[in-house]
């Protein structure tokens, strides 16, 4: 039997009552609060519920509440919104989403990005080491990542400022350039947003993961290729990763998501025990990746080499603590076909082979004003589509640095 609500739901909304994402929404003269997307409304928590962890501007103290109160209150809201004898109370609660103003829906405590597809990273090890193997010794054997800037994490809809930094030698003199970046990129990940924490010195495991995860949402980690090709080694990304991090209003439970789980991809060298899991976390999620309104690519996240449980697992396996309101990212979500890459860097292979747009002007990178946006789906309960949102960045000229 489909589960059916009271509430008017469009045909093809990304939002039907299998998915009830969380968010942070402020009404037209109110303060911001937590609200779940139902069809084309977001239904305030605090009222619907009576609660006054949902009156806040942040799902911190929520997210922190753990995995068994997630699950009593999707089943609370999912009754409120199924069961005809609620619309007259909980109607009032439910807001347009065109009247309201959303944000930020959680404060970041630390952010990790990885670089966990396989496609991606052999297309990137072609571009900057070419002649050599394109991937490196270790990526078969762990999921490899970096810290990033937590408080540089911003909600869709901010803009993006052009970054300055240092670029390689290209005069006689050997000085580094330096100056606004001109291979400003696109890296579309999925990310996945912790709410119980973890004690500092005590590995987590795969197995463990929808414990201490709550849920999923959309990622643009904004990069400046040229800045990142001079400082990157020894030790990997700074500057040119660190000024924006784009991430979707809505954050998909973990529950909603059950039906888009699947097998990762077949390993080909042995794990260690600690990353080896039980149970099947990868995500058949695809994602659309629009330039200026142009669909450009279709990255298919069910490729990725590394899962989200196996990224944590290795985050922690070191002592290091997960806290309520960490944050990590899939890192560049590419697939086999060349118009299932995540970034431009890849699309156009280093600028060689230009993005034609329908207006008759091409891209190899990003100029200022351009508007990326990325969205996905996914299967969800009873034949139902899953939705993200979208998370959607424009870039603004660069501050002049003397």
């Amino acid at each position: 039997m489909t589960t059916r609500t009271w509430v008017a739901v469009p045909e093809g909304s990304p939002f039907p009552v299998q998915n009830l994402p969380y968010g942070v929404f402020t009404p037209r003269g109110g303060t911001a609060r937590v609200g779940v997307a139902i069809g084309a409304q977001v239904l305030d928590l605090a009222a619907a519920l009576g609660d006054d962890t949902f009156a806040r501007g942040s799902l911190n103290a929520f997210l922190g509440q753990g995995r068994e109160r997630w699950r009593s209150v999707r089943a609370a809201v999912t009754a409120l919104l199924t069961d005809e004898a609620h619309r007259e109370r909980v109607g009032p609660a439910l807001h347009p989403l065109a009247e309201v103003v959303l944000g930020m829906p959680f404060e970041v405590a630390d952010y990790v990005d990885f670089y966990s597809s396989e496609h991606h990273a052999v297309n990137v090890g072609q571009l900057f080491r070419p002649g050599s193997d394109p991937l490196t010794p270790q990526w078969k054997h762990l999921p490899i990542g970096y810290h990033g800037r937590a408080g540089t994490v911003v909600p869709s809809g901010t803009p993006v400022v052009r970054p300055n930094g240092q670029r390689r030698p290209a005069g006689a003199d050997g000085l580094p350039g330096f100056g606004p970046s001109a291979r400003l990129d696109i890296e579309a990940e999925v990310g996945f947003v912790v709410g119980t924490g973890s004690a500092l010195g005590t590995p987590v495991r795969p197995d463990d993961f929808e414990d201490h995860v709550f849920g999923v949402c959309l990622v643009n980690d904004w990069s400046a290729r040229d800045i990142q090709a001079w400082e990157y080694v020894p030790l990997g990304p700074f500057l040119a990763k660190s000024f924006a991090t784009s991430v979707s209003p809505w954050i998909v439970p973990l529950q909603a998501l059950a039906e888009a789980r699947v097998p990762a991809p077949e390993r080909t060298h042995e794990l260690r025990p600690y990353l080896r899991e039980s149970r099947d976390w990868g995500l058949d999620l695809r994602l659309e990746v629009r330039l200026n309104g142009q669909v450009v690519s279709r990255p298919p996240f069910a490729s990725m080499y590394w899962t989200a449980a196996q990224q944590m697992a290795h985050m922690t396996v070191n002592g290091a603590s997960l806290r309520t309101g960490d944050f990590y990212a899939s890192g560049t979500v590419s697939g086999p076909r060349p118009r299932e890459r995540g970034s431009l860097m890849e699309l156009t292979w280093g600028g060689q082979d230009p993005l034609k747009l329908p207006d008759g002007t091409v891209r190899t990178f990003l100029e200022d004003g351009d508007e990326v946006t990325i969205t996905a789906k996914a299967p969800g309960a009873e034949g139902s589509v899953i939705g993200f949102g979208e998370v959607t960045g424009r870039i603004a000229p660069a501050v002049p640095v003397d």
